[in-house]
């Protein structure tokens, strides 16, 4: 786990039913997750599995609390959104923790 503060601009995107399902399980619509990119995250590979890509998740400010995002990048400015959810509370400690001074 690293420290990163993405340097802009970049595009996002995400498949439309998997944001749909994403509000519907966790309340985070994709578009919300273009602010965590404004702020510094924690950053991860995200090897639960192979997905036959690589995929990143990072931990960072999403509107009034922590969240987790989980992405991958394409065609180098292109982030393309997975999933999105409010942090866990040892999730947000951490990310506290990192970021207090």
């Amino acid at each position: 786990m690293y420290r990163c503060k993405y340097d802009g601009p970049f595009f996002f995107e995400w498949d439309h039913q998997k944001n749909q399902a994403n509000i519907r399980k966790h309340g985070i619509d994709f578009k919300s997750v273009e602010e965590m990119f404004r702020y510094p995250m924690l950053v991860m590979p995200d090897t639960r599995e192979d997905y036959g890509e690589e995929r990143t998740a990072s931990i960072g400010w999403l509107r009034e609390h922590v969240g987790v995002v989980v992405y991958t990048e394409r065609r180098g400015d292109v982030i393309r959104v997975i999933s999105a959810r409010k942090a866990t509370r040892e999730e947000s400690r951490i990310y506290a923790k990192t970021f207090q001074n």
